[in-house]
């Protein structure tokens, strides 16, 4: 249950076209479904403002598709899973009325249609190259799937930073920037340097053998000397998506 699901609910009764009954049986069903291999929360999106997203690495297909008919018979409209793998997918865009999405490159699947963008301004994705993508397409993906116009400036590293400085100005009209790179990850720094809004910096496992499979990009990121910069672990596009998401919805 999301919480303009329960205000609509409480807007019906106070009206009278919905009786308290309705809205207790709704509250009872809201908190977790139990299918035995998984307990599905059908109460974050009422509790933390997004709803339960689905984790797809090293589950079934089947224990994907279960879960996620699970979240769409509970109201849910957007239903995203990330890491998925391409069986999976095969088996869910067998349901026509999931309305079933897969994008090969980030993993990501979605299920419903994505929502219309409600968040106050305009998140920017920004990777070093072009190998960063994929990391950089589930971050852009999440992003939209939870509400939020994205921009996004792929290749733009500091190898070449006249690239990156003719988009300026979608950077300096950001709400938040993901800044997303491997190697040694100077982008982090370089980015936070020119922009007033939070940075979230994503090290990627892009590099060669010395760059640890994207250690040595974390812990440059983790000691950038620009103010502002937070960091999330290697790979995770999800995860600042997620958090550049809430900075964007905050009110």
């Amino acid at each position: 249950m999301e919480k303009k699901e329960l205000i609509d609910l409480l807007d019906g009764y106070k009206k009278g076209t919905v009786t308290q009954e309705e809205i207790v049986l709704k509250i009872k069903e809201a908190p977790f479904e139990d299918l035995g291999f998984a307990k599905i929360d059908h109460h974050r999106a009422l509790r933390q403002g997004i709803a339960e997203v689905i984790y797809g690495a090293s589950k079934t297909p089947v224990q994907i598709l279960e879960i996620a008919k699970s979240a769409i018979n509970a109201g849910q409209k957007t239903v995203l899973i990330t890491r998925m793998k391409k069986e999976a997918a095969e088996v869910l865009s067998k349901e026509k009325e999931f309305c079933f999405t897969y994008d090969e490159m980030s993993k990501i699947g979605i299920c419903g249609k994505l929502p219309e963008p409600d968040g106050r301004g305009t998140i920017v994705i920004v990777t070093g190259g072009t190998s960063d993508m994929p990391v950089a397409e589930e971050a852009a993906k999440t992003c939209e799937a939870l509400g939020n116009k994205v921009e996004r400036v792929y290749d733009a590293g500091v190898a070449g930073l006249h690239r990156l400085l003719s988009r300026l100005d979608i950077l300096m009209n950001a709400t938040v920037v993901i800044a997303i790179a491997g190697m040694e990850g100077a982008l982090a720094s370089v980015v936070g340097g020119l922009v007033d809004c939070p940075v979230l910096a994503v090290p990627t496992s892009v590099g060669y053998g010395a760059s640890f499979g994207g250690l040595s990009a974390l812990l440059s990121m983790l000691n950038s000397c620009a103010s502002g910069i937070s960091v999330v672990n290697i790979d995770n596009g999800f995860g600042a998506a997620y958090q550049a998401s809430m900075i964007n919805h905050i009110k």
